[in-house]
C-alpha cells in the first residue's frame, strides 16, 4: 500500500505528534537521558507555543501511560472543572439556552498545566524549568506560523479588532494577520513561563519541590490571581452575541487538582485496548469494539461497503449511547459495566441491519431508560461541522481542535496524551499572561436532569480521548488524533486497519478516512446530520455509491482531509523494535526516533 512516509523504525526512542517542532523537542529530551514522560511534557509544553490555534496553556488534558518499573497503565486526567458559581440557572437567567462557544462564560479551570506537572512529578526525572525550556525558547525568539495559524488569525481577525484587542495585540502585532510562513512570538506566554521556571529553580528541596512550588504559583498564585481577576473584572463578546464576564474564582482554581485513574479496557482480536473512563468520550470506542466484536470485518473485505457501513452503524450506536449515558461519574451514575456488558451489547448488535440508520438510538443498560437532550434529535449542522484543522467556519462561528502526541522510550514506557483548549480564537487573552482561557463548558447541556448537565465543580464530557493498546499484558501501542467527536471513529478505524487490515503504522494513518455525523456535536451549537457520513475521496466511488444506496448521506471530502493520527508500537518480544508514525495531512505532524 502506498504511505507518505515510511514507518519508523528503531530501539532507542519514538516520539510522534501533530507538529514537528514538538517531535523534534521530545526526541533531543530522550537523546539527553530523559524517559518518555520528561519527553511527553516537553513535547507537550512546545504544542501550546507552535500550534496555538489548536491548545494552549489554559487547555485541558487526559494522558494514557503504561510505566514499566509499575507494570501498569495509568490515565491522567487533566480536565478542569465547572466553576462553583456555573449553574444552569445563572446562564438561563442571561436569556442563553447553550453555554456560549467562546469567551470567558465558557471557560473551566485550565487543567493542562496540572496534568503535565503531575505527570513530571510522578513519573519523570527532569526538573520543570528544563522540560519548559524550549517551549520559553520558542515563544521568547519565535517559530513559523504554519498556515492554518494564519488561517484561523484571518477568521477571527475582525473579532480581533473590533471585540478582543487583547488578542489582537499578541496575533496580531503589527496590526494584520501575520503570513503564512512569518515569525511568531508570543512573548507574554514566554515571561508568564519563565516565571514558572524561576519559581521551580529558587525553590529547596529538590526537583518535586521545585513541581510542586511550579503549582502553587499556578493554581493559588500569580496565574490564578490574573485569571479571577479578568473574569471578574472584564466583559467580552462571545458567540451569542453579548458581553458577558466570566465566573473562574481564585477558589475555583485553587481547590482543583489533576488526578489519576485506573483506566477502562476491552480486549478485542488479541489487543487491550485502554481509554479514559465516562467523563470523557472515550468508553465509545470500546463500545464500537464490542459491538463489532461480532461482525467478520476481515470477510466483508477492507474499505468495502460491508465494511464501512458495519462501522458506521455501530458508530452511531455507541455515540447515541454517549449522548443518554456519559457524564462525571463524580456527579451522575454512569453504568459503563452494563454498557460494554455482552448481553446488552448483544442486543445492541442486532439493531445494525442493512441500511443506514437515521434514527439516534441510546439504549437501555440494566433496563434504565435512556434521556437525550431536548434539542438532540431534530437539530442540524452543514456536515462538515467539525471536519478538519481547525474548526473555523466561513461564517463566523469558532470552535478549535486538538494536538496529539505519543512516546515509546527505551525502557518500556509509553505516553498517549491529546492536549486541547484555550485556542488563541476561543476567548481574548489574559493580557498578564499572555494566553487565553479554554471553552470547554460548552459541551455541558443546559437542561437539568442529563448526565452531561452543567453542575457546578463538574467535568464537561470531553472529546479528547489518547488510546493504548496492550498485548498478552505488555505495552504494544500508544496513538490517536485531534478532530472532537471523531477522535473516537478515526482511531478506530487505525486500529480496526492495523488489526483486520493488516497494515503497518504508517499505512494505517495514510488510509483512507471516514466518520459518521449523524449524533450531536459535542461543540456549539450542537448540531447533527441524521444519516450524514464524510469519507474521503480516496474511497471507492463505487463503494461510496452502494453507501448511498444504503441510504447513507454521504458527502466526499478531499483526498487529504480527515484525520491527523500519530502512532508508535514496540515488539511486545524482548528485545524488540520500537515503531512510529504521524499523519501528513496538513503537512505538519511528524514521527521522529531511531
Amino acid at each position: 500500500m502506498f504511505t507518505t512516509r515510511p514507518e519508523l523504525t528503531g530501539d532507542f526512542g519514538m516520539v510522534a505528534s501533530t507538529h514537528w517542532l514538538a517531535s523534534a523537542a521530545g526526541m533531543s529530551v530522550l537523546e539527553r537521558g530523559g524517559n518518555a514522560f520528561d519527553a511527553a511534557v516537553t513535547a507537550g509544553f512546545v504544542l501550546q507555543v507552535v500550534e496555538p490555534h489548536l491548545n494552549g496553556p489554559g487547555g485541558d488534558l487526559p494522558v494514557l501511560v503504561w510505566n514499566e518499573t509499575e507494570g501498569r497503565a495509568t490515565a491522567v486526567c487533566g480536565q478542569g472543572t465547572a466553576p462553583a458559581s456555573a449553574t444552569i440557572e445563572h446562564y438561563t437567567g442571561l436569556g442563553l439556552d447553550l453555554v456560549p462557544g467562546t469567551g470567558l462564560l465558557a471557560a473551566t479551570v485550565p487543567g493542562a498545566f496540572g496534568a503535565w506537572l503531575l505527570m513530571l512529578e510522578r513519573w519523570g526525572t527532569w526538573p520543570l524549568e528544563d522540560v519548559l525550556a524550549p517551549a520559553i525558547s520558542y515563544a521568547e525568539n519565535g517559530f513559523p506560523a504554519i498556515g492554518r495559524i494564519a488561517e484561523t488569525i484571518g477568521t477571527v481577525e475582525r473579532t480581533f479588532t473590533e471585540d478582543w484587542p487583547t488578542s489582537a495585540a499578541v496575533w496580531m502585532p503589527e496590526g494584520r494577520v501575520p503570513a503564512a510562513g512569518s515569525r511568531l512570538r508570543s512573548p507574554g506566554l514566554a515571561a508568564t513561563y519563565r516565571r514558572i521556571a524561576d519559581a521551580a529553580r529558587s525553590t529547596s528541596g529538590g526537583r518535586e519541590a521545585g513541581i510542586a512550588a511550579a503549582r502553587t504559583a499556578w493554581y493559588s498564585g500569580f496565574v490564578a490571581e490574573a485569571i479571577a481577576r479578568f473574569c471578574a473584572e472584564t466583559a467580552w463578546r462571545d458567540s451569542s452575541g453579548r458581553e458577558h464576564g466570566g465566573l473562574l474564582t481564585g477558589d475555583d482554581l485553587a481547590g482543583w487538582a489533576a488526578t489519576t485513574e485506573e483506566p477502562l479496557g476491552y480486549d478485542y482480536h488479541g489487543a487491550r485496548v485502554l481509554k479514559t473512563g465516562p467523563w470523557g468520550q472515550g468508553p465509545v470506542f470500546l463500545q464500537q469494539l464490542a459491538l463489532l466484536s461480532g461482525f467478520d470485518l476481515e470477510a466483508a473485505g477492507f474499505l468495502s461497503a460491508d465494511y464501512i457501513h458495519t462501522v458506521t452503524e455501530a458508530a452511531k450506536l455507541a455515540f447515541a449511547d454517549r449522548e443518554a449515558w456519559y457524564g462525571d461519574p463524580e456527579h451522575t451514575e454512569v453504568p459503563m459495566e452494563a454498557l460494554l456488558g455482552a448481553d446488552y451489547t448483544t442486543a445492541r448488535r442486532g439493531l445494525i441491519g442493512a441500511e443506514a440508520s437515521l434514527d439516534l438510538r441510546p439504549g437501555s443498560p440494566d433496563g434504565r431508560s435512556p434521556v437525550l437532550p431536548a434539542s438532540a434529535p431534530g437539530a442540524s449542522a452543514p456536515i462538515g461541522d467539525g471536519v478538519g484543522e481547525p474548526t473555523v467556519r466561513a461564517d463566523g462561528r469558532v470552535s478549535g481542535d486538538t494536538c496529539h502526541l505519543d512516546v515509546a522510550d527505551r525502557h518500556g514506557n509509553l505516553v498517549s496524551a491529546t492536549p486541547s483548549g484555550g485556542w488563541l480564537q476561543s476567548s481574548p487573552v489574559v493580557p498578564e499572561l499572555g494566553f487565553c482561557l479554554g471553552t470547554r463548558a460548552q459541551m455541558f447541556w443546559l437542561e437539568p436532569g442529563l448526565p452531561a448537565s452543567l453542575r457546578p465543580g463538574s467535568r464537561p464530557r470531553t472529546t479528547l480521548s489518547p488510546s493504548l493498546a496492550l498485548r498478552d499484558g505488555r505495552p504494544w501501542m500508544a496513538f490517536g488524533t485531534p478532530g472532537g467527536d471523531q477522535q473516537d471513529q478515526w482511531s478506530l478505524n487505525f486500529l480496526l486497519s492495523v488489526v483486520h487490515g493488516g497494515l503497518n503504522l504508517q499505512e494505517a494513518v495514510d488510509a483512507p478516512m471516514f466518520h459518521s455525523v449523524h449524533f450531536p456535536s459535542s461543540f456549539y451549537p450542537r448540531g447533527s446530520r441524521p444519516g450524514g457520513m464524510v469519507v474521503e475521496e480516496r474511497v471507492d466511488p463505487a463503494v461510496v455509491a452502494e453507501l448511498r444506496r444504503r441510504g447513507h448521506d454521504v458527502d466526499v471530502q478531499g483526498p487529504w482531509s480527515l484525520g491527523r493520527l500519530s502512532a508508535v508500537s514496540r515488539d511486545s518480544a524482548a528485545p524488540g523494535f520500537l515503531r512510529a508514525a504521524a499523519n501528513p495531512r496538513g503537512a505538519q505532524g511528524y514521527a521522529v526516533g531511531r
